[in-house]
């Protein structure tokens, strides 16, 4: 089988939608699984319907804005008495319905069960619209396949249990499901971290033991540094899983962190391609003897530098380490860059669930520490090192770290 995932720019609407079925006849719609992101903004729309409703504001106008939007993308594809019509509205009464009933506290659960719904409605419109124009596929509820802790917003993949469900699937036919979500025992939705299509297409193709994995992108492929931040970028045509991995970690928007492990387990070879123009050749990610390893440009911003330092001027030892990460990792911080002295630790940290203040807070117990807001983490890959200095031109640097080709600096 093949797996290919289209990300939410590639379905925003009517015509994107269309699109699609264009790159899936130049590809040959055979034996594939489609993996497909929310429309759009739509996730970003939905989280906003959750801060609405911990606020206990009117949430329902923004659902109701929302719901407009999918039935004027419906309405460019589809006659107007197609039953994708109350699908729709199904799916949007439902978003209300566990609102109006909810009586758990927990953000990160509440989060999950209503954002979900944005990859639910866009996977049913495409899944419908494709069998409208005689591409053949089955809808799948990707949640009865990958199947996950309750970990919410941040799932935790129990491979044995979710490789035994996906390789139940008919590898002969083709399938529309969901990115982004899994669901736990109790059957509530999970989801797998934010930009998480891209590892429930892996999830996917490790499982089926899949030809290839390719995402469908608004690029020709990984560029040596995002050209929408970066001039003068070139475009990476064969880049090695390793090297694909050192680049999501550092922050390349293009592939999310966690995708390339699985593939690389099996040696599934993984292409990023133009929805554009699915013709060219992109970037193929995988085993070859023309890997390349260009200098590449990645900024990784809305990043939290936290430098701290024992009160005493004693050594900052094993155990006040092993404390400093107990707390990351219980407050789900994740640290992008740490460099340590005798008697301090610089930490660059990217705090998506909004916890660095108790964290801090925690810390200044035993610590003297002090926290920036909002630094950007500037990172060279295979960096030209005879020319360094112009790296530093313009920037205000507060910490830097250059290790054998990489060349990382915390800027404001």
């Amino acid at each position: 089988m093949k797996i290919f995932k289209f990300g939410g720019a590639s379905v925003k609407d009517a015509e994107s939608v269309k699109n699609v079925s264009m790159v899936l006849k130049s590809q040959g719609f055979a034996k594939c699984l489609l993996v497909i992101s929310a429309m759009g903004k739509t996730t970003n729309e939905l989280e906003k319907v959750v801060e609405l409703y911990f606020k206990k504001d009117n949430y329902q106008t923004e659902i109701e804005k929302i719901k407009r939007k999918h039935i004027e993308i419906a309405e460019g594809l589809f006659p107007e008495n197609h039953a994708v019509f109350a699908e729709i509205n199904l799916f949007f009464d439902d978003i209300d319905s566990f609102l109006r009933r909810n009586k758990s506290p927990n953000y990160n659960f509440v989060y999950d069960q209503v954002v979900s719904c944005g990859e639910m409605i866009s996977t049913k419109i495409v899944s419908e619209y494709l069998n409208e124009i005689q591409f053949t596929n089955q809808w799948l509820d990707a949640r009865d396949y990958i199947k996950t802790d309750n970990s919410y917003r941040e799932g935790v993949v129990d491979w044995t249990k979710t490789e035994e469900f996906i390789s139940n699937l008919n590898p002969e036919i083709c399938y529309v499901t969901q990115g982004f979500i899994g669901s736990d025992d109790n059957n509530f939705t999970v989801t797998l971290g934010r930009e998480g299509s891209d590892y429930s297409a892996a999830i996917f193709a490790y499982c089926l033991n899949a030809d290839a994995m390719t995402i469908w992108k608004d690029v020709p492929g990984v560029m040596t540094g995002d050209p929408r931040k970066f001039s003068n970028v070139s475009l990476l045509s064969n880049i090695s899983y390793e090297e694909a991995i050192e680049m999501a970690y550092y922050g390349a928007s293009v592939i999310h962190p966690k995708t390339l492990q699985p593939l690389q387990q099996k040696n599934i070879p993984f292409y990023v391609k133009s929805f554009v123009d699915p013709t060219k050749a992109g970037t193929k990610v995988g085993a070859s003897e023309n890997n390349q390893q260009e200098e590449s440009y990645i900024l990784k911003e809305n990043q939290n530098l936290l430098k701290i330092s024992t009160r005493d001027f004693s050594f900052i030892a094993e155990d006040h380490m092993s404390l400093i990460f107990g707390h990351l990792s219980k407050y789900k911080i994740k640290v992008s860059l740490m460099q340590n002295s005798a008697i301090s630790l610089a930490l660059c940290l990217e705090d998506k669930f909004n916890h660095l203040e108790e964290l801090n807070e925690e810390l200044q117990k035993i610590f003297k520490t002090e926290a920036i807001k909002n630094v950007s983490l500037f990172t060279v890959r295979n960096a030209k090192m005879d020319h360094i200095d112009r790296f530093y031109q313009d920037k205000t640097v507060l910490l830097e770290q250059i290790s054998k080709n990489t060349v990382q600096m915390v800027t404001q």
